[in-house]
């Protein structure tokens, strides 16, 4: 490989152990269980019965989960370096946040999730989403049952940003459209994930597109698109339009800065303290 080809291969502020991968994994596939139980079980499961205790059981669940995986993630390799840079990216994420606060749709930070995970990884990302929705619930007050839910959704969010093809060759405008267009598509992802987070808890005395315990799989299903067409489809379009439209126009600008930090911060290169005058700290 020559000096141009090293100088173009996509820096990864973390790189996933096969620990971490195990962890990413495990607590993807609780995940999965936490937000579509409704569908995963049958009406006469006990689950069912105590759907209203179920969020504050997730909850719990997803927080340990989380925790276990950013432990697993630094483990291999979340050095002070790729630490400081999240810290950077979260304290933006978490500033960007409000700035759509009670505006359909208008939520900035989900961009720069995007072009944060495909120039990082999806091991960072996925931190990385995680600590900017934790950080944000605290700048906004948005503390809650459904925050681990949240946390989990946009670290899949930013990590899908990661598992992108092309990270060491393609630029320019194609990569800006794949990143535009996973945006797109990942906004209302992020958007439906979070209405299965507390649809199944509507009373079902209160609306007809409530989950109904009662009924069968094929006719929650029925009532959960029609709970999302009802109450987020306009939120989640405007979320997908804004996240291409700042892809687009600040993408080019951004991806330059992210890439130049990370090469100057050298990530895999470890921290040392040699030379004049300068000792290890003890």
């Amino acid at each position: 490989m020559d000096a141009r080809s090293n100088l173009q291969k996509q820096a990864r502020a973390v790189r996933l152990g096969p620990r971490s991968v195990a962890a990413l994994a495990l607590v993807s596939a609780v995940g999965v269980v936490a937000f579509g139980w409704p569908f995963l079980t049958p009406p006469t499961s006990r689950l069912s019965a105590h759907a209203q205790d179920a969020p504050w059981l997730f909850a719990g669940l997803l927080v340990l989960l989380v925790a276990v995986v950013a432990a697993a993630i630094s483990e291999s390799g979340l050095g002070p370096k790729a630490v400081a840079m999240l810290g950077v990216l979260a304290a933006t994420g978490a500033a960007l946040r409000p700035i759509g606060a009670g505006t359909a749709g208008i939520e900035p930070m989900f961009f720069l999730m995007v072009l944060s995970g495909r120039v990082l990884g999806p091991g960072f990302g996925f931190v990385l989403g995680s600590v900017t929705m934790f950080a944000s619930a605290l700048l906004t007050g948005g503390v809650g049952p459904w925050l681990p839910f949240q946390m989990l959704a946009m670290g899949w969010f930013a990590m899908g940003a990661g598992l992108l093809p092309g990270p060491d060759r393609l630029r320019g405008r194609a990569e800006l459209v794949l990143l535009a267009a996973y945006g797109f598509l990942a906004a209302f992802a992020y958007g439906t994930v979070m209405n299965l987070a507390d649809w199944p808890f509507m009373s079902t005395l209160a609306s007809d597109v409530a989950f109904d315990r009662h009924a069968a799989v094929t006719g929650n299903l029925a009532r959960f698109l029609a709970y999302c067409l009802a109450t987020s489809l306009g939120w989640d379009l405007g979320r997908a339009v804004v996240t291409v439209v700042l892809t687009l126009a600040l993408g080019p600008t951004v991806l330059r800065a992210l890439r130049r930090a990370t090469r100057r911060a050298a990530f895999e290169t470890p921290v040392t303290f040699d030379g004049p005058g300068v000792k290890p700290p003890t």
